[in-house]
C-alpha cells in the first residue's frame, strides 16, 4: 500500500479529539470480496479485543496500515462531534461546494474532502451537539439550495452521516471513513481541498477552522418545529408536475412517526373503503421516497389511486 507515514502519538489524540465520538468503529477490508471486488467494512469481534478503538489504531490509519469507519453518534448521549455530507454522483462536488458556500453565508466554515467519486463535506462542531438538531440544519440547507438527497429508484443526492437522528441501546447507525487514511480499493490517500497535500498541513488546516457552537445551531434551527418537518421539506416542496421522480409525501401527509417510519392512510385502500384507521402505509423516515402499504398495495395500485402515472424513474 503507498504514501505510508509515521504519525506521532500527539496528531494521533488530536485527530481523536475532533473525530472520535463512540469507541466502536469498523475496518475496510485488504483484500475484496471475491464475488464483487469491493472492499467492504466490518466490524471487529469483541473476542478479537478490537471492539474499542486506541489511539495506536489511529496511527496505524493516518500511516496508511489500514483504514478505519468512524460512527457519528454517541448512543449515551445522542450526541455528534460533526456532521458529514456524502455525494458521489455527477455533480456532486458541484452540489458540494454549493453546500459548503451556503454553509460560510451562515459563517459556518466545512472542510471539503476528496473521495473516490465525489467529495465528503465536513462540519465540526466546538462541543458535541444533538444528532437531530445538526440533520435539521443541513435538511434545511439542502431544501434551501435545491440539493437532492439521495433516495430509491436511481436518484442522485446527498447522504447525511449520521443518517438517523438517533441510536436505540446496541444500535451503531452507520460509519464513514475515517478522513485522511488511505482507501484500501484506491490504494491513495484522499486529502482536503484548501491545504496542501500533507499531514502537518492538513491538520493545522483542520485545526484552523472555526467550530460550531450549540447555541449558533440552536439559532439557525430555531424557526423548525420538529424534526419531522425538517426532513419532511425537501419531499414536501409545492408539487411540480414535470418533475421526474415521484415522491409519496407530495400527495400524503403522515399522520404520526412510529419508529423509523412515518404512517398515515394509504390511497389505495381508501380508494376501496379500507384503511380507516389510516395506518396501512409506512414511509421512511431516512429515505422518503421508500414507501410500502402493509395491506399489500402495489407502488403502481398507490400511484392510480392518486392519479398519477408510473414515471420513467421511481
Amino acid at each position: 500500500m503507498r504514501d505510508t507515514l509515521q504519525t506521532s502519538s500527539e496528531i494521533a489524540f488530536e485527530y481523536a479529539r475532533w473525530f472520535v465520538n463512540r469507541r466502536a468503529f469498523t475496518l475496510q477490508s485488504d483484500r475484496p470480496h471475491p464475488g464483487t471486488g469491493r472492499h467492504y467494512y466490518y466490524r471487529p469481534r469483541s473476542r478479537e479485543d478490537r471492539s474499542s478503538i486506541t489511539a495506536w489504531d489511529i496511527q496505524r490509519h493516518l500511516n496508511g496500515q489500514m483504514t478505519l469507519g468512524l460512527y457519528a453518534i454517541n448512543p449515551a448521549t445522542q450526541r455528534v462531534k460533526w456532521m458529514a455530507i456524502d455525494a458521489d454522483y455527477r455533480r456532486a462536488v458541484e452540489d458540494l461546494l454549493r453546500l459548503q458556500y451556503g454553509l460560510g453565508q451562515t459563517g459556518i466554515q466545512a472542510a471539503l474532502e476528496q473521495s473516490r467519486r465525489g467529495g465528503h463535506l465536513w462540519i465540526f462542531f466546538e462541543q458535541p451537539v444533538l444528532a437531530r438538531h445538526a440533520r435539521i440544519f443541513v435538511y434545511q440547507l439542502a431544501d434551501k439550495l435545491n440539493v437532492n438527497v439521495k433516495g430509491p429508484g436511481g436518484i442522485d443526492g446527498i447522504e447525511l452521516f449520521p443518517k438517523q437522528d438517533h441510536l436505540d441501546a446496541g444500535q451503531f447507525g452507520n460509519a464513514i471513513r475515517g478522513p485522511l487514511g488511505i482507501h484500501r480499493a484506491a490504494g491513495r490517500r484522499y486529502w482536503f481541498y484548501g491545504a496542501p497535500y500533507d499531514l502537518e498541513s492538513q491538520m493545522a488546516y483542520l485545526r484552523g477552522l472555526r467550530r460550531v457552537t450549540e447555541r449558533q445551531l440552536l439559532e439557525l434551527t430555531a424557526d423548525v418545529p420538529s424534526v419531522l418537518d425538517a426532513q419532511a421539506t425537501w419531499v414536501n416542496r409545492t408539487f411540480d408536475p414535470n418533475r421526474p421522480h415521484f415522491r409519496i409525501l407530495d400527495f400524503v401527509h403522515p399522520e404520526r412517526k412510529v419508529g423509523r417510519n412515518w404512517i398515515t392512510q394509504c390511497p389505495s385502500c381508501a380508494a376501496a373503503g379500507r384503511d380507516r384507521s389510516k395506518d396501512n402505509l409506512a414511509i421512511s423516515v431516512e429515505e422518503p421516497l421508500k414507501y410500502r402499504c402493509w395491506s399489500g398495495c402495489t407502488r403502481e395500485q398507490i400511484r392510480q389511486a392518486l392519479g398519477v402515472a408510473t414515471p420513467a424513474v421511481a
